[in-house]
């Protein structure tokens, strides 16, 4: 018999309603369970009815205390009956045990015993609520993991994601190990802390992903991930193996796609999860705290579950960009096993509106930073004017205008350039004397502009005025050089000059020209 036991009620005890076909459970409310057939039974016809009854922390160690060397021995009391209301004509009792080693057991009608299996009976004719002590004592050396507390953490988002972690405090409830620890001894001999717990699986939903397993020190590398096409599967290793007494904390969590789990129609939603997940085989759960945290904007929530559970109040959770907070749905349930894995549902109604909140928070945020910045920027907390600062402002500015409108007017010369070439290619006077024109009011519009702030600077007592004097004329130099190249093709179109006489003449224009233009921009670079 494994550890997932208990010995029947006592006669006070009665089954309670409401019992389903795939799960029946033991409560100490005074009632019956009702079993609705499929369909009537005839008079006189039978129906085989299997019920399927688990329970939890029957298996008492004995001797509660062994040391690292000592196997672990159990014992297990039940009843040697079935419990019930009705006369039971005939009776077979079947005790599956985890071992061949059997230290003694009750001998209740000569029982009949083949290696790990005990039989009692047939026993006839058997009185309701009959009860007699069963009782066997036998090695069961099967990890004795229980987790005394769990919390179950489902966070949905309508972004596509559903996070889940689960913090488990576990506990080996078996034999308590008497006497120090040696890994040497465990780590050599392969019977040493034959009872203890190495490690366990985990069984995670399929499309689990971004797995975590950490505890308060940190991340727990003895771990290992195996990817199924049905499940995921996680070998839990903890830091250190688990005997009698011993107990550890670790925290799992991943993350899961929420189009498997979510179903919507309009704004109606329905979340299907299951209520407890596959921690290890034959788990026992003694109090499990399930949270299950709803978009911000979720209402009318109603949850369906396949067995009775303890909702407590609901509560909030705020997380970045909440307003007025996440609702969070709380229940509880305690005395868990493996059959409790079932799903529970939760409908509720969200306005898919509200999924724009987010967003917009986020711009109207950073359009709130961005516009306190540009007014702080632009105000003045100075307490006095500094009459030198203002002049330094000033002077910055009259010079960042003179540098853009000699920018300008160079990029005139090299605007005429390209009418002094389509000239030579066309031959059309008519477009040598625009270009020629407009580069002539252009570059005096121009001129008369820096002279202007030329004037400006020179009333504020900058030196820089002396150094845009010297542009001015470094320009008047380039204009001229810039006309002596136009004329000179005129020559040349009309034949009163030789090609290569140009070409020369071109080339050494050129050169004087560059140098002016850097010695321009090197005083453009002092400003």
């Amino acid at each position: 018999m494994r550890r997932a036991a208990r010995p029947p009620p006592p006669s006070c005890w009665r089954w309670s309603p409401g019992w389903s076909p795939a799960w029946p459970t033991w409560a100490c409310s005074g009632k019956f369970f009702s079993v609705k057939l499929p369909s009537p039974l005839a008079p006189g016809a039978k129906v085989r009815v299997s019920v399927e009854m688990v329970f939890t922390h029957v298996l008492q160690p004995y001797p509660t205390h062994i040391t690292q060397s000592e196997k672990q021995f159990v014992v297990f009391e039940g009843n040697h009956y079935f419990y019930s209301p009705y006369v039971t004509k005939t009776q077979t009792t079947r005790v599956k045990l985890a071992s061949r080693n059997v230290e003694s057991y009750t001998k209740l009608g000569n029982p009949s015993r083949s290696e790990d299996t005990i039989e009692y009976g047939p026993f006839k004719d058997i009185p309701p609520y009959s009860q007699d002590t069963l009782k066997v004592h036998y090695e069961n050396n099967s990890p004795f993991l229980t987790i005394t507390s769990m919390t179950r953490v489902i966070e949905v988002s309508h972004w596509g994601n559903i996070a889940v972690e689960e913090t488990v405090d576990l506990k080996h409830t078996g034999a308590v190990l008497k006497g120090p620890f040696s890994r040497y001894d465990y780590q050599r001999q392969p019977d040493s802390g034959i009872s203890s717990v190495k490690s366990f699986k985990t069984i995670l939903p399929a499309a689990a992903q971004d797995v975590y397993y950490r505890d308060e020190i940190g991340n727990i590398s003895t771990s290992h991930l195996l990817v199924l096409d049905d499940s995921v599967e996680m070998e839990i290793r903890p830091r250190f193996p688990l005997f009698g007494g011993w107990k550890t904390h670790y925290i799992i969590g991943y993350n899961l796609p929420s189009y498997e789990y979510l179903y919507n129609l309009g704004d109606q939603y329905a979340l299907k999860m299951r209520f407890v997940d596959h921690v290890f085989d034959e788990q026992v759960t003694d109090s499990l705290t399930v949270k299950i945290v709803l978009p911000e904007g979720a209402k009318n929530i109603h949850v369906d579950s396949p067995y009775e559970i303890n909702r407590a109040s609901d509560e909030l959770h705020y997380t970045y960009l909440d307003t007025f907070g996440r609702p969070v749905i709380v229940a509880h349930k305690s005395n868990l096993v493996e059959q409790h894995i079932q799903d529970i549902v939760v409908h509720y109604t969200f306005n898919k509106i509200l999924m724009l909140q987010e967003p917009l928070l986020v711009v109207g945020a950073f359009y709130i930073l961005f516009f306190t910045v540009i007014v702080y920027v632009r105000l003045d907390f100075s307490i006095t004017k500094d009459p030198a600062a203002e002049a330094r402002m000033k002077v910055a500015c009259i010079t960042e205008q003179v540098l853009t409108l000699v920018n300008k007017r160079l990029g005139l010369y090299r605007h005429f350039d390209e009418a002094v070439n389509k000239y030579k290619q066309s031959r059309d006077i008519s477009t040598l004397n625009s270009g020629k024109k407009s580069l002539e009011m252009e570059h005096k519009a121009l001129t008369n502009e820096i002279a202007s702030l030329q004037s400006k600077l020179k009333t504020e007592g900058s030196d820089l005025c002396d150094k845009v004097s010297e542009i001015q004329k470094l320009d008047g130099q380039v204009k001229e050089l810039v006309l002596k190249s136009s004329v000179e093709a005129e020559r040349l179109v009309a034949g009163k000059l030789k090609k290569d006489t140009y070409i020369e003449n071109e080339k050494m224009h050129s050169n004087k020209r560059q140098d002016l233009v850097s010695k321009i921009d090197n005083i453009l670079d002092a400003l």
